[in-house]
């Protein structure tokens, strides 16, 4: 199925191929929150046409669960409000399941539209990959690297130390991986609903253009939003049940986990080694789904089903791979890209391009006095450094009522503050 027919607006119950029962509940729990709405409010609210809502409406009529109001002046036609039957039975939907918002979509129809806008559908040159990273100072063999493991369908492992690029380079990645992305708001397995949309990891994308193959004369089901390309980052704080479906007994919400959160996009593990579990049991989590495209989660009614794993997976690291798993394991990454320390030159395009970005005056000596200090402690560069020490520095130039000015006295004074002597 194209993808303009998977987000092509459903007009019957049927065509959105969702429990009725579910769709029924749904409905009694906006009655029950928003009181009074008509047909419009409604709408808004669940995401569906007018059309197909009308037949939700004549079902809960019939069965007197709710009742017709006149309309009043500010409202679009006839207003529907719960009876007392259909407020009880609102209150056991409650009990059911928490969520209340926009329809969701069936797992079913996620996993085409998540096949119909795969990451690794895309291709990208070394040409193309330049350009997303023209701002950006980066050693021209990693484009090599890069480019072939972005749409591989390979997990990928990135190391080397601390500052050294790894995580920012993996976000910039995202540039690479195509455009917008149609995603719904929450997801139906049976009658199970799994809050979807998450706000910290999805962007929504306002400005709808003809080149992401959108057309105006089909209206959009309004389930989905479009939104770029998600990224997702887990570091140190992740837990094995943040990559398992979890059940919130207080909302009553199920909540899906991160790397489904991130199908179509990247999702980057940092601080790989640095959880509170040994590194191989995370990395034993991932072998299906690296293996097979496919995760498998749980519902709380016990029901096993699968979903797609259509995510850049990245490990970054700054232990050595060997420190992480043995070789044999190692080998199902298919990538391993060593990220290391930079030239003089390079740090020096780096502390440039700050310093415009910062609009920062600089006194003269001062990158000099930095090169002094780096050749007397015998420290490499990284491209954190010149950003970091450069912030230190002006925040000594503030606190001294010379704002925006970087002296060789604050540069010594960032210095000492930002490394710790051996």
């Amino acid at each position: 199925m194209s993808l303009l027919e998977l987000i092509k607006q459903p007009r019957t119950i049927d065509e959105t191929a969702l429990d009725a029962e579910l769709l029924l509940d749904l409905t009694l729990k906006h009655f029950y929150d928003g009181g009074v709405l008509d047909l419009h409010q409604l709408a808004d609210r669940m995401a569906l046409t007018g059309n197909l809502l009308e037949g939700i409406l004549a079902t809960l009529r019939k069965d007197s669960r709710i009742e017709v109001l006149a309309a009043k002046e500010n409202s679009a036609g006839v207003r529907y409000q719960l009876t007392e039957l259909g407020r009880a039975e609102a209150k056991n939907a409650y009990l059911r399941s928490g969520y209340i918002g926009r329809a969701p979509i069936t797992i079913e129809h996620y996993r085409q539209l998540v096949e119909a806008q795969s990451v690794f559908n895309c291709t990208v040159s070394k040409e193309q990959l330049k350009d997303a990273f023209a701002d950006v100072v980066i050693e021209d063999h990693l484009f090599d690297q890069l480019g072939p493991a972005l749409h591989s369908g390979r997990a990928i492992m990135i190391y080397g130390p601390a500052g050294s690029g790894k995580t920012y380079i993996c976000k910039r990645l995202a540039r690479c991986l195509g455009g917008p992305v149609h995603l719904p708001y929450a997801i139906a397995v049976g009658r199970e609903i799994i809050q979807f949309f998450d706000p910290l990891i999805h962007v929504p994308v306002y400005q709808i253009s003809e080149k992401v193959g959108y057309h105006f004369e089909t209206r959009t089901d309004q389930r989905l939003i479009l939104c770029e390309r998600p990224v997702a980052i887990s570091g140190g704080e992740l837990t094995m049940d943040r990559l398992e479906l979890r059940y919130d007994p207080v909302t009553r919400l199920n909540h899906a986990p991160i790397q489904l959160k991130t199908n179509n996009g990247i999702y980057i593990v940092d601080d790989m080694g640095r959880q509170r579990m040994p590194p191989i049991e995370l990395l034993n989590r991932w072998i299906v789904p690296m293996e097979e495209h496919l995760d498998y989660l749980t519902v709380g009614t016990g029901q096993h089903f699968p979903v797609p794993f259509d995510t850049v997976l990245v490990f970054s690291s700054n232990l050595h791979p060997l420190e992480l798993a043995d070789e044999a394991y190692l080998r199902r990454l298919g990538y391993k890209i060593h990220f290391t320390d930079i030239t003089k030159e390079q740090f020096t395009l780096i502390w440039g391009d700050v310093c415009r970005d910062r609009a920062v005056t600089v006194e003269d000596g001062v990158l000099d006095c930095v090169f002094e200090l780096y050749d007397r402690t015998k420290r490499p560069f990284l491209p954190c450094q010149p950003r970091d020490l450069i912030g230190l520095g002006l925040d000594m130039a503030a606190f001294k009522n010379n704002r925006g000015r970087l002296s060789q006295e604050n540069i010594r004074l960032a210095w000492d503050t930002y490394f710790i002597e051996i």
